[in-house]
């Protein structure tokens, strides 16, 4: 069999608001528009994953939570209605998606390899998370690639935020032996928001725009200065100044999807291509893309490796850490 390849790596955050904004038919509420340069930056990216030609998207959301190990969607066909608990009046969604559970499973296996704790989701009733569905809907409106659906452990909110993150390193390494090994060509989708400040109260209608700013300057200005290193593709930079941007920006990054997208991709020193930037309730998101495939870098050739100014205070590997705080 062919080794897989990634061909590409997305940040891709999943504000309801923007599948609110476009009126598909599988949501209910209907909007008068709004978010326009977020939802047109998400056009450009799905221009470009059109031209990449997945056979399997893998996504990692900070909304499906399970405090006890890393899971994998395991059942071959979900469907439902995915509601946003804090904007059940802009999200009321109908999904219905494959998995390729193959490679979730995979996915799985190479986690516990590894020294973390995983299982496979296997109820056929499964409610999937908002912030899954936003994303791939947002990237893939047709729903016709297969996914593979991961949940945020939470490990950086109850551990130290480098030790953390550590562990979502050895997610990403785990994540990308399996995809070596299934011959799968593989996009990855990292849903999270860059600063996460946000205000409190909606207004009156919430696609009016001109109440969308970002709630702190502060916040904006980690935004900016962390897009501006990953357009440059100075990634080490950027790892080793996340932990701070976490704690002053409040950045969703902390759930690791971020992390553990970049760790399955090896840690390409590559400019991201920013499709676009905006508000949602105050907080930052980016629509960025890295293209392996572009760069010659898709084949899954080398072991991952550890950026340097990640864990540099965590001793031993992020998978020794694993083991030693991720028991039952």
């Amino acid at each position: 069999m062919a080794q897989g390849e990634i061909l590409a790596g997305f940040l891709a955050p999943h504000p309801p608001h923007l599948v609110y904004g476009e009126n598909p038919e599988q949501n209910e509420p209907r909007s008068q528009g709004g978010w326009e340069s977020l939802r047109w930056a998400y056009e450009r990216a799905r221009a470009s994953l059109d031209a990449l030609k997945p056979d399997v998207l893998l996504i990692h959301s900070p909304h499906w939570i399970t405090q006890v190990g890393h899971h994998f969607l395991g059942v071959r066909k979900l469907s439902g209605k995915s509601v946003d608990p804090i904007f059940p009046n802009l999200f009321r969604y109908r999904f219905a998606l494959d998995i390729d559970v193959d490679l979730a499973e995979a996915c799985c296996e190479e986690g516990s390899k590894r020294g973390l704790v995983t299982k496979m989701m296997r109820n056929p009733n499964f409610r999937v998370d908002y912030g899954t569905i936003t994303t791939l809907h947002m990237i893939r409106p047709q729903w016709d690639i297969p996914v593979v659906g991961i949940s945020a452990n939470n490990t950086p909110y109850y551990l130290d935020t480098r030790e953390g993150l550590g562990a979502m390193e050895v997610l990403g390494v785990a994540t990308r032996e399996a995809i070596r090994r299934s011959g799968k060509r593989a996009v990855l989708l990292a849903s999270n928001t860059l600063s996460h400040w946000h205000f409190h109260e909606e207004p009156a209608i919430p696609e009016d725009m001109s109440k969308e700013h970002p709630e702190t300057y502060a916040g904006y200005q980690w935004d900016i200065r962390m897009i501006e290193l990953m357009r440059q593709g100075r990634m080490r930079e950027t790892f080793g100044l996340l932990p701070q941007f976490i704690d002053e920006a409040f950045a969703e990054v902390k759930s690791g999807a971020f992390t553990w997208m970049h760790a399955a991709m090896n840690y390409p020193e590559l400019a991201g291509e920013l499709h676009g930037y905006g508000t949602v309730i105050g907080t930052g998101n980016a629509v960025m893309e890295w293209n392996l495939q572009k760069a010659g870098l898709s084949r899954l050739d080398a072991p991952a490796e550890r950026p340097q100014g990640l864990s540099p205070e965590t001793s031993g590997s992020p998978a020794d850490a694993s083991r030693s705080r991720h028991v039952n």
